[in-house]
C-alpha cells in the first residue's frame, strides 16, 4: 500500500529574501511549514551570513529546480581590506592583519579589471564541495586541508559602488560556481593587503530578481493559505528559457502513457528540450526526437497516469 504523503499538494515558486544568520535549509523548512507543503526544495545554497534571493520550489516545481542551478547570479558585497579570515568572511577567525595602503577608487578599479571575464578560482575550504564523500567545510572544521583544483568561472562585471575607509562595495554579475568570498580574497591579495567580506546579498539568479522577494515575516503576516498560494509563481517559470510546444488531446494521451507524441516541430534540433502544453496548461518537459516527434522527459504527476 502506497504511503500517503503528509501536507498539502502546493505547487509553485516563491522568491524568498533569506535573512542573515539562517541556513538555506532552515529557511526552506520554515517556508514549507508556512505553506504546509508536501514537498519543497531550493535552487542553490546561500551561506548563513548571506541574505537575499533564494528561490523556493514547492511541490511539482521541485522536478524542474535543477534548471536554475546552472543560472547566472548577481550579488552585492562589502569587502573589508587588511584583515584575512580562515573562511573569507566576517564569521571566520582572523588569521592575519595587514596594513592597508592609501587607495583611491581608481586604484581599486585598476585591479578589478583583472577579475572581469573568464578567470580561474580555487574553491574555498569552507564550501559544500565534497572530497571523498565529505563536505570540505566539515574537513576544514576538523583542521584538515585538502588541495583543490582551480576552476574556470566567468565574472561578467564587477562594478565598484562606493569606497568607505578601508572597505568598498561591489556589485558582481557572475556564472554559477563563482565564490564571492574567494573573489574578494583574491582582489585583496592583488591590492597587497588581503581582504574578507562582511556583507553578501544575492540580487538575481537566472531570470529572477530581488524585486519580487518575500520576507519570512511578510509571509507569516498573510492570514490564509489561499493568500499565500496566490503569491506563488507558476511552475513553468523555472523553464521559461526553453522553447514551447503544444500538443492535442491525442498527443497528450500518448505522453501521459510514456509514449512519444506526433506533431509538427519547427526549428528545433533533435535532443532539444521543450516545454509542453496541453490546452494552454503546462504539463512538463519533452525531448525532440525528430521533426514530427517529441518524447516525454519530465511530466507533472497529474499527467503521468501510466
Amino acid at each position: 500500500m502506497a504511503r500517503r504523503r503528509r501536507g498539502l499538494p502546493v505547487n509553485g515558486v516563491l522568491l524568498l529574501d533569506k535573512p542573515k544568520g539562517v541556513s538555506s535549509n532552515h529557511a526552506l523548512q520554515r517556508v514549507r511549514r508556512l505553506f504546509e507543503a508536501q514537498k519543497a526544495g531550493h535552487t542553490g545554497t546561500l551561506d548563513p551570513m548571506a541574505t537575499g534571493l533564494l528561490p523556493i520550489c514547492l511541490g511539482e516545481a521541485t522536478k524542474f529546480s535543477a534548471h536554475l542551478l546552472e543560472a547566472d547570479k548577481m550579488y552585492r558585497t562589502r569587502v573589508e581590506l587588511g584583515v584575512i579570515t580562515d573562511t573569507g568572511d566576517a564569521e571566520g577567525n582572523v588569521i592575519e592583519r595587514r596594513e592597508v595602503p592609501s587607495l583611491t577608487p581608481a586604484d581599486i578599479e585598476s585591479v578589478l579589471t583583472r577579475f572581469r571575464g573568464e578567470i580561474e578560482q580555487v574553491p574555498p575550504m569552507y564550501s559544500a564541495l565534497k572530497h571523498q564523500g565529505k563536505k570540505l567545510y566539515e574537513l576544514a572544521r576538523e583542521g584538515k586541508h585538502v588541495e583543490r583544483a582551480a576552476r574556470r568561472v566567468s565574472v561578467y562585471d564587477a562594478r565598484l559602488l562606493q569606497v568607505e575607509g578601508t572597505a568598498f562595495e561591489l556589485e558582481v554579475s557572475c556564472s554559477k560556481g563563482t565564490y564571492i568570498r574567494t573573489l574578494a580574497e583574491d582582489i585583496g591579495q592583488a591590492l597587497g593587503c588581503g581582504a574578507h567580506i562582511s556583507q553578501l546579498r544575492r540580487l538575481k539568479t537566472g531570470p529572477f530578481t530581488s524585486d519580487a522577494m518575500w520576507t519570512l515575516e511578510a509571509l507569516e503576516a498573510l492570514e490564509t493559505q489561499a493568500n499565500r498560494e496566490a503569491e506563488l509563481m507558476p511552475v513553468d517559470v523555472l523553464v521559461d528559457h526553453l522553447p514551447s510546444l503544444s500538443v492535442d488531446e491525442t498527443g497528450y494521451g500518448c505522453l501521459a502513457h510514456g509514449q512519444s507524441a506526433t506533431l509538427a516541430i519547427e526549428a528545433l534540433a533533435p535532443d532539444a528540450l521543450a516545454r509542453l502544453y496541453y490546452a494552454e496548461t503546462f504539463i512538463g518537459l519533452g525531448v525532440v526526437k525528430s521533426a514530427q516527434e517529441v518524447a516525454p522527459k519530465r511530466l507533472l504527476s497529474t499527467v503521468a497516469i501510466s
